[in-house]
């Protein structure tokens, strides 16, 4: 990072009660900063005669020509609460790295959410809205669960209620906590179901204490969701074969799925939603059926997903992935030398078939890469006039495979 590392920056939490919260080691780094950076809002609670400079939009951009401009002057950095828990700390240690970032802590808007409410803070789960869409909160919520949201604006409390309406979460307990430990705090509370608090303060948080109405399907984050939970036109891994692959793909924190000839974006979809920090890229050659992945996506809490056209074109500089699912195009020229080449040492590969071509390409990778093949038969019982009948699924044949050096 060269010039930009040469001094070290100081970056100090601050709380809605402004300097008069602040310790003595943070009043200090502050008074003998030459410059100080923050939003308008925080650098209107520090006294002094620093030159103040607020952040740009967008930031993350403008931040190296930023700290190159003020190059060999000290620097200090406004954050709200605890700096490294989702704020700008954590920003500026990627870019100058930890050892050119001094960081002072307050307590976090979450501590004192939960000082408030008298919840056990390692207990309760975090959802940042800052930056991602409300339904990002969907894979979160479960029947008496607790949870804390970090909201946008002031009005992430009315999308949210709106959200739990909609989803089958009517009896939700939502709690808006504004300017928490600051002059201004205020608290107010409602259900998602009958909320129609207007907007309050922007600083605030929000406290769900979770309720599922009780004829709501459950949408779990143990994958095998229902096949109705996902718009299709039949293009769709059917439920018990979905968590069997979501099995033989065994998602792990961080990891990244490519789903190849995505369908509905179940697989993909499924693997997103078994951890936040799991990523996925859909691949899918019709236009239409884009859309409704992306669609499937936002319905069940993964607005992230990423969708591409069709492979092999569409796998040209896309990321490294960690596992990657054909189960669409298994027969398409290129698809599967295209997935085998960029999937890594290590990489896990799952394949599933349906037709007897298919079928074939299988055993011919398998008996080329080794690997394991299964098959699937499911039944489901339906009616059969005044009985009950047992009807079968097409079966499936699934190839699973971790690549080797020597392959």
């Amino acid at each position: 990072m060269g010039a930009l590392t040469e001094h070290r920056i100081t970056v100090v939490g601050i709380g809605a009660d402004g300097w008069e919260g602040l310790s003595a080691a943070a009043c200090r780094a502050l008074s003998e900063a030459e410059v100080l950076f923050g939003s308008t809002r925080q650098l209107d609670l520090v006294p002094g005669d620093a030159e103040r400079v607020a952040w740009p939009s967008p930031l993350v951009p403008a931040l190296p020509g930023l700290f190159e401009r003020y190059v060999g002057r000290r620097i200090g950095v406004l954050a709200s609460g605890d700096p490294m828990f989702h704020g700008i700390g954590v920003t500026l240690v990627n870019l100058l790295g930890a050892d050119r970032v001094r960081v002072i802590a307050h307590p976090s808007s979450v501590s004192l959410a939960c000082a408030r409410l008298g919840w056990a803070l390692h207990e309760t789960p975090v959802v940042s809205l800052v930056t991602a869409p409300v339904s990002a909160l969907l894979p979160h919520l479960a029947d008496g669960r607790r949870a804390l949201v970090l909201s946008r604006d002031a009005d992430t409390a009315a999308r949210v209620a709106e959200l739990l309406r909609d989803n089958d979460f009517g009896d939700t307990s939502i709690t808006v906590l504004e300017q928490l430990g600051g002059p201004g705090e205020a608290v107010a509370s409602g259900t998602a179901a009958t909320w129609t608090r207007e907007p309050g303060d922007p600083l605030n948080v929000l406290a769900l204490d979770v309720r599922r109405d009780a004829d709501a399907v459950r949408l779990t984050r143990t994958p095998g969701l229902p096949d109705d939970a996902f718009e299709s036109d039949g293009q769709l891994t059917k439920r018990e074969v979905r968590a069997l692959t979501l099995a033989a793909l065994a998602p792990e924190s961080g990891e990244l799925l490519w789903d190849v000839g995505g369908g509905a974006g179940s697989i993909a979809i499924e693997w997103m939603r078994t951890d936040p920090a799991c990523r996925a890229i859909g691949f899918e050659r019709d236009g239409t059926r884009r859309d409704r992945i992306a669609g499937n996506a936002v319905r069940l809490g993964v607005p992230a997903l990423e969708v591409r056209g069709a492979a092999p074109a569409a796998l040209v500089d896309a990321p490294t992935p960690d596992a990657i699912f054909l189960g669409g195009g298994v027969t398409a020229p290129g698809v599967f030398d295209a997935c085998w080449a960029a999937l890594p040492v290590g990489g896990r590969m799952v394949v599933n078939a349906v037709t007897a071509e298919s079928e074939m390409l299988l055993l011919r990778w398998r008996a080329a890469h080794g690997g394991a093949l299964r098959k699937f038969q499911v039944y489901r019982g339906d009616a059969l006039g005044g009985f009950t009948a047992w009807r079968p699924q097409l079966p499936v044949a699934q190839w699973v495979v971790t690549k080797e050096i020597s392959q």
